[in-house]
């Protein structure tokens, strides 16, 4: 028997096939370049075997998530059997889902209404559900949430300085990348030992998408982003924390409409706004130009930022952990934020950090407390971890 995973992001579809204990994988791999630019490569269709066997290579027509997901579904009716559940990752799960639930239309109807609130992810990781349920009808398909982890907060971590009638209409922090952070938390005891990974730790999440999370003794307890996945840390095309007074401006004194705005702060900000070239950290470590250099400074400085004031709510820190593409793969972006951060007691082994590429890793000069750690996250080893949960806890159903 066995459990499918879906990540079904705007540029990038991730897939993965586990045996039902939700802890062996079989297979992986991934679609990418998809979405409006026609400056990226073709789309790429791949994968393999866990043990690094080559099963698959090629180039797609047509760059439409999609059609992507129809090829995907077509390409795994014919290597994986017995499928028992789909574990589909889904954003946002608003103030109702704080677990993995089954898709039915009572919860498609209401996810879909949580749209405004995730436009980049909530959308594809809907179509995705919907494309496979259609393909896979036999199986069980479960939604898993990034905002569950962080439900855990207390409601004082979870306000804004707002009316509480906002409040109890669910304008709140909810918090976002919860798989990536439950899955890198539940490492931490083996990783850094009993004493450390289950004190206060704080994990920065670093992609495309970057968030900073709090965590005691596995739990999380506060986090850089809030009611959407645009608050916090400086991102590939999204600008983090604003004063919201810019955007009162921008619509009263420069005409933008709500969709301008939007469009503004999701799509043409960050590391891309910023540097007028690319959203790509790896693009804008290579250029010699100074806006490529400025965007990555600003980059460090937001994430420094984020961190130092999730220390308040953590009361102390005793690590800082790096995970996701950029966390896990920059040496120069982690030196810059490790550097605006050594007031702290951080002390950053340079050899450590620039040889330290996607493998767990301390990163800090033995014996610095705070300790500095690399550890590789992997979202769809936690998509298939929760969905096995939730096929032991129904198994009588």
């Amino acid at each position: 028997m066995t459990i499918l995973t879906l990540n079904a992001g705007s540029a990038t579809l991730k897939f993965a096939a586990y045996f039902d204990d939700g802890e062996r994988p079989l297979l992986h791999g991934q679609i990418e370049h998809l979405g409006p630019s026609t400056s990226d490569p073709p789309p790429r269709f791949y994968a393999c075997r866990a043990d690094g066997q080559h099963l698959l290579e090629t180039v797609l027509p047509q760059r439409d998530p999609e059609t992507a997901l129809h090829h995907l579904a077509a390409w795994l009716e014919t290597e994986v059997s017995s499928v028992t559940a789909v574990s589909h990752r889904i954003v946002h799960g608003g103030p109702r889902y704080s677990r993995p639930t089954l898709l039915d239309d009572e919860a498609f109807d209401y996810l879909e209404g949580l749209v405004p609130l995730a436009p980049l992810h909530q959308p594809h990781g809907l179509a995705g559900a919907r494309i496979l349920q259609q393909q896979l009808p036999q199986a069980r398909h479960l939604a898993c949430f990034d905002t569950a982890f962080h439900r855990t907060q207390s409601e004082l971590q979870q306000r804004y300085a707002l009316p509480e009638e906002l409040f109890r209409l669910g304008i709140r922090r909810y918090g976002f990348h919860g798989l990536s952070y439950q899955y890198v938390a539940e490492q931490l005891p083996q990783v850094l030992g009993e004493r450390i990974g289950r004190g206060r730790v704080i994990i920065v999440h670093l992609g495309n998408g970057a968030s900073a999370c709090a965590v005691v003794n596995g739990r999380s307890i506060a986090s850089s982003m809030g009611f959407t996945a645009l608050e916090g840390l400086m991102m590939g095309s999204r600008c983090g924390r604003i004063d919201p007074g810019v955007l009162l401006y921008l619509q009263d004194s420069l005409d933008f409409s709500s969709a301008d705005i939007a469009d503004l702060l999701y799509r043409r900000s960050g590391l891309l706004g910023v540097s007028g070239i690319s959203h790509d950290m790896r693009q804008l470590q290579a250029s010699a130009h100074p806006a490529a250099r400025r965007a990555v400074e600003l980059f460090c400085l937001m994430a420094a930022r984020e961190i130092a004031s999730l220390v308040v709510s953590s009361g102390g820190i005793d690590a800082l952990v790096f995970t996701a593409g950029i966390g896990e793969h920059s040496a120069l972006v982690r030196a810059g934020i490790v550097e605006r951060l050594e007031w702290l007691g951080f002390r950053l082994d340079p050899e450590a950090n620039h040889q330290t590429i996607a493998t767990t890793s301390c990163i800090s000069d033995p014996g610095s407390q705070p300790s500095l750690w690399v550890i590789p996250t992997n979202e769809e080893a936690m998509l298939a971890r929760q969905a096995a949960r939730w096929l032991e806890e129904h198994q009588s159903a």
